[in-house]
């Protein structure tokens, strides 16, 4: 199988797999991939076979087939071992892959998923009615699922956009699902989140996994259904990171040296108060999704001059130019901050971000 997938990110960051649900695509991993991208991770992202842009071979498949159909995308970008994250149909996967290849997987996220799915038979009826009707017949019946409220028409065109075909085929790979007694297999550490009101896997059934899996834990999303990492994607985003690998200090680190460059970083001497720093600051701060790097430089600079934190200041209109602020729109930040908070406070912080100016 060659997957459709996208590869985000720098070549030499440690790799996430994201794997999306029954009916979706890549797409709906968009929010999660910006915020992985700029922690420093590699993100590869694809369409499972029969969705989005990948071929949609006869079927039907299995759980078998489809998590081989990840470890040749492994292969292709030449990545011996990855995290892994899985919604749904994905999340499915990655327990199949994790406990049979537990050499390919690093950390695991499993995401609104389920060791028992529903019924063999309701999955045979889907199948059935979509080969005989189209995957327009199962539309709204699978919106409903996927979130609290009713979806817009970017959701609906993507899950009509699958391959009929391949969508029965993937529904016969869950109706086939039985990875409870491989659970037990997994050696990755792993973080199920469930969103608190899926209706088509439930908090129970995150339960479940968590339970069967050593090293595991589980989190419940307040106001989520089946698509979680969609509908609420701060709080799922959040999660991800902070478990892959620790990552507040991983991801942290990564921030802080694109932002004010390796030769600082290098500089500063090992202690507790730099991790603190690298933790709660560049870890949860910096990489969080909500404002870009270019607006988070210009609140930094706005409460240094207004503290007077002159020192701290100069390091910032670095990374304020690294981040793609020109002078100009710098001295902006500091005028707008006079206004607020003092003129004397504003004239030295001009003369800090002009000597910066000189010196570079």
């Amino acid at each position: 199988m060659r997957l459709h997938s996208v590869s985000e990110g720098p070549a030499n960051g440690p790799v996430v797999v994201l794997s999306s649900s029954l009916g979706s695509d890549l797409r709906v991993w968009d929010h999660q991939a910006k915020a992985l991208v700029r922690a420093g991770y590699r993100v590869v992202r694809y369409d499972h076979r029969g969705h989005g842009g990948s071929p949609a071979p006869e079927g039907p498949y299995t759980l078998a087939e489809l998590a081989t159909d990840v470890v040749e995308l492994l292969d292709a970008y030449e990545v011996c071992r990855a995290h892994f994250v899985g919604l749904s149909l994905g999340g499915m996967v990655g327990m199949w892959l994790a406990a049979t290849a537990p050499e390919r997987v690093d950390r695991l996220v499993l995401c609104c998923t389920s060791i028992t799915p529903g019924t063999k038979e309701a999955w045979a009826r889907r199948a059935g009615t979509v080969r005989r009707e189209g995957i327009a017949a199962v539309v709204d019946e699978v919106l409903s699922r996927w979130f609290t409220s009713p979806a817009d028409d970017f959701w609906r065109e993507m899950f009509v956009g699958t391959s009929a075909g391949g969508y029965a085929s993937c529904c016969a790979a869950i109706e086939g699902v039985d990875v409870a007694a491989e659970l037990p297999k997994i050696t990755a550490p792993t973080l199920v989140i469930a969103g608190e009101h899926d209706r088509a896997t439930p908090p129970e059934d995150g339960l479940r996994i968590a339970t069967g899996i050593p090293n595991s834990r589980l989190a419940v999303v307040p106001g989520s259904a089946h698509l979680g990492p969609a509908e609420r994607a701060p709080e799922f985003t959040e999660l991800i990171l902070d478990h892959l690998g620790g990552s507040r200090r991983t991801a942290g680190e990564a921030v802080r040296r694109e932002v004010l460059g390796d030769a600082h970083v290098d500089a500063a001497e090992p202690s507790a108060f730099q991790t603190y720093i690298t933790e709660a600051v560049w870890g949860s701060i910096w990489t969080r999704p909500g404002l870009d790097r270019r607006t988070r430089s210009c609140i930094t600079l706005a409460i240094l001059t207004a503290l007077r934190c002159h020192d701290e200041l100069a390091l910032h209109v670095r990374a304020a130019l690294r981040n793609g602020l020109t002078a100009e729109e710098i001295d902006e930040v500091i005028l707008h901050t006079g206004a607020y908070a003092g003129v004397p406070a504003a004239n030295s912080a001009f003369l800090v971000a002009r000597g910066v100016a000189r010196s570079d």
